[in-house]
C-alpha cells in the first residue's frame, strides 16, 4: 500500500467532510488501511464480461433440517445452479430484528441461525460473492444505539436527534411512518432519533468522525471476508443537513469516494455498488466521473418499464429510455436486474411513464393479488412507491388460461431484454426457479414485501425442479441464455449499444455494431406474432437461419451476421 498516494487522494475528500477534524480523520483511515493492507490483496483484472452474471438471494432463502442454511445454499448452487451465474449476492446474513434483515444488529457477524463466516467461504469457493453494507442505519437493538442511549461516550453523535433547530420540510423518504422516534433511555428518559425507514431502522450519523471510520472498518472487513462485491444499501440517504432532502447530498457522494480510493489501493478488483431506488437522472450521479464512485449502480427503471411494455405489449417507452442508455466508463457499468427482495419500484419511472401508465401498473399487480406500498412526500400527501408482486406472475394477464406456461413465456423473454442490455445482469432466485407469488406469507405477517421472499424448503424445491414445468422451464430457459451469452463478447459491459426502431412491439438492441462482435437482441414483448423484414443473421439461440426475423408472441432472438 502506498500511504502517501492515497492520503494525497483522501485529503482533499475528507477535509471538505470535515474540515475542523480533517488531520485527525485522514489518519484515522490510513491507519485502517495499514492495519487491513495485510489481509487484503488485488484481485487482478477482475473487470466484469460477458460471462458475469448475479444471483439475488437471501442467506436462508432454502432451509433443510439440521443444516446451516448457507451450506444448504451452496449445496443447491452446486446441484442446481452450477455455472449458470458467476457472482451470488447475499442479501444481508448478520444478526437482525426487521425488514427480514435489514435491521442490522451487528454488521460484523453472521447470524447463528445462517451459519458462520466458514460458510459464506464454502459459497466463495465456487462463485464470487457480493456482501450487503446497510451503512445507512442499524437496529434500535444494536450495541451502538442501545449505547448512544445509555450515554456511552464511545457512541457520542453516532445518532442524529434533530431538535427543534433542524428543518426537515424537505425531506424525502420512501415510508410514510413519522421522521424521528422516540426511544427511552436506561434512566428513563426519552431520546428522539431519525428514522428513514422506521422506528427500527434508526440512521447514524456519518457527520461525526467516528461513525466514518467505524463504517469503513466493516467495510474493509467484509473486502478481507471474500466479498469480490459489495452493495452500499440505501446509500442515497447517508448523510443529513438541515433545510434540505437528506438525499443525494456531495457528502454522501464524497464519502463513496473515499471508500472507492480504499478499496482501488488495497485491494483492486473489489467492485462497489450502490443501490439508490430514486429517479434514473439521480441514480446515475452515483457513477461520479466513471472512476471516483460506484462501479456498478442498478438500473431501477429497467423492472418497470420491462413491465409496462409486457402489460401494454408496446415497447416505446422502454426504447426511448434504452436509446439513451450506453457504457460508461472503462471501470464502471449498470447493474441490471428484473426482481429482488424488494418490490418494483415507481419512482424510478418519474419523466419516463405517464401517470396513466403507472396507473395500468398498479392495477395489473393489484389484478394478479399483489398490493402497493406508498410513500409519504415532503408536502404530506401519498404517492405510490413500489409494486409488491412476484414478477414472472406481474407478467401475466389476468384470466390467461394457463398461467404457468404463460409465466414462463413472458419470464423468459423478458430476461432475454435483461441479458442483452449494456450492463451486468442479476437474476432473483425466485425467478430463476420459476416460483410463484407468497401471498399466503405476505397476508400473515402483514409486510407487504414478504410476497416475493418465501423460504423454500431445499428438498421439495429439488422435487420441484424435476415435476414443476414452471420451475423447470424458468432455470432450463434461463440456464440457456446465460451460457449463450457467455461466449458472445458483444454482450461484455463495456460493448456499445444501439436501440433500433422497427415495430413498437418489439425491442432491438444492436450491441458492438460493426465489429466482428456485433450481435442483435429482438424481443417481442406482444402476444402477436412479428415479421420483421430486413432483419436477418443466425439466431444463436436457436442455430436458425433467417432473411426476414419471424417472431411467435413473446418469442426472442440473438442474432449474429
Amino acid at each position: 500500500m502506498n500511504r502517501d498516494a492515497l492520503g494525497e487522494r483522501l485529503g482533499p475528500l475528507v477535509a471538505g467532510l470535515y474540515p475542523d477534524r480533517a488531520d485527525e480523520v485522514l489518519t484515522g483511515l490510513l491507519d485502517l488501511a495499514d492495519r487491513w493492507a495485510p489481509h487484503l490483496g488485488g484481485r487482478g483484472d477482475r473487470r466484469p464480461d460477458e460471462s458475469t452474471s448475479y444471483l439475488i438471494t437471501y442467506g436462508d432463502a432454502f432451509r433443510r433440517p439440521g443444516q446451516a442454511p448457507l451450506h444448504t445454499l451452496a449445496e443447491l448452487l452446486r446441484t442446481h445452479v452450477r455455472d449458470a451465474v458467476t457472482d451470488v449476492h447475499l442479501l444481508p446474513i448478520y444478526p437482525w430484528t426487521s425488514d427480514d434483515g435489514f435491521g442490522v444488529v451487528d454488521h460484523r457477524r453472521v447470524n447463528p441461525d445462517l451459519g458462520t463466516w466458514d460458510d459464506v467461504a464454502e459459497l466463495g469457493a465456487d462463485h464470487a460473492v457480493m456482501l450487503d453494507f446497510v451503512a445507512n442505519h442499524v437496529s434500535a437493538s444494536s450495541p451502538w444505539f442501545t449505547g448512544w442511549l445509555a450515554g456511552d461516550p464511545r457512541y457520542a453523535g453516532y445518532f442524529l436527534d434533530p431538535g427543534p433547530e433542524w428543518d426537515t420540510s424537505s425531506v424525502v423518504r420512501p415510508r410514510t411512518t413519522p421522521l424521528v422516534h422516540e426511544y427511552r433511555r436506561p434512566d428513563g428518559t426519552v431520546a428522539h432519533a431519525w428514522t428513514t425507514f422506521g422506528p427500527d431502522q434508526v440512521d447514524v450519523d456519518v457527520r461525526t468522525p467516528a461513525v466514518l471510520l467505524d463504517l469503513t472498518d466493516v467495510l474493509l472487513g467484509y473486502v478481507a471476508r471474500g466479498a469480490t462485491t459489495v452493495r452500499l444499501d440505501a446509500i442515497g440517504f447517508l448523510w443529513k443537513r438541515s433545510g434540505t432532502t437528506c438525499l443525494h447530498l456531495p457528502e454522501t457522494h464524497d464519502v463513496i469516494r473515499v471508500w472507492r480510493a480504499l478499496v482501488d489501493e488495497l485491494c483492486p478488483g473489489t467492485l462497489l455498488l450502490t443501490e439508490t431506488n430514486v429517479p434514473h437522472e439521480d441514480n446515475i450521479t452515483y457513477l461520479g466521473d466513471g472512476s471516483d464512485e460506484a462501479h456498478m449502480v442498478y438500473q431501477f427503471a429497467l423492472p418497470p418499464l420491462v413491465l409496462h411494455a409486457f402489460v401494454t405489449g408496446r415497447s416505446t417507452a422502454l426504447t426511448a429510455w434504452a436509446a439513451g442508455i450506453g457504457p460508461v466508463s472503462e471501470t464502471a457499468t449498470w447493474f441490471n436486474f428484473l426482481a429482488s427482495h424488494d418490490g418494483i419500484g415507481v419512482r424510478p419511472t418519474q419523466g419516463l411513464l405517464s401517470d396513466e401508465d403507472r396507473a395500468l401498473l398498479v392495477e395489473r399487480t393489484l389484478a394478479r393479488g399483489g398490493q402497493v406500498s406508498m410513500a409519504r412526500r415532503p408536502d404530506g400527501s401519498e404517492q405510490v412507491y413500489e409494486l409488491n408482486t412476484n414478477y414472472l406472475d406481474a407478467l401475466v394477464p389476468p384470466g390467461d388460461p394457463d398461467p404457468d406456461a404463460s409465466a414462463v413465456t413472458r419470464g423468459l423473454a423478458a430476461h432475454a431484454i435483461l441479458l442483452s442490455l449494456v450492463g451486468v445482469p442479476a437474476i432473483y432466485h425466485h425467478s430463476l426457479l420459476g416460483s410463484r407469488q407468497d401471498r399466503a406469507g405476505m397476508v400473515a405477517s402483514g409486510i407487504p414485501r414478504r410476497i416475493n421472499r418465501e423460504v423454500l424448503d431445499a428438498d421439495r424445491l429439488a422435487a420441484e425442479l424435476a415435476s414443476s414445468p414452471r420451475r423447470s422451464g424458468m432455470l432450463e430457459g434461463l440456464r440457456h441464455l446465460l451460457g449463450v451469452r457467455r461466449t458472445l463478447p458483444g454482450f461484455s459491459p463495456f460493448a456499445p449499444q444501439g436501440v433500433e426502431t422497427r415495430d413498437e412491439r418489439v425491442l432491438v438492441v444492436r450491441r458492438a455494431a460493426g465489429s466482428k462482435d456485433e450481435v442483435v437482441a429482438v424481443v417481442n414483448v406482444s402476444a402477436e406474432p412479428v415479421t420483421l423484414p430486413g432483419l436477418g443473421g443466425t439466431d444463436v439461440l436457436t442455430g436458425q437461419r433467417h432473411t426476414a426475423l419471424r417472431l411467435g408472441p413473446h418469442g426472442y432472438a440473438w442474432l449474429v451476421p
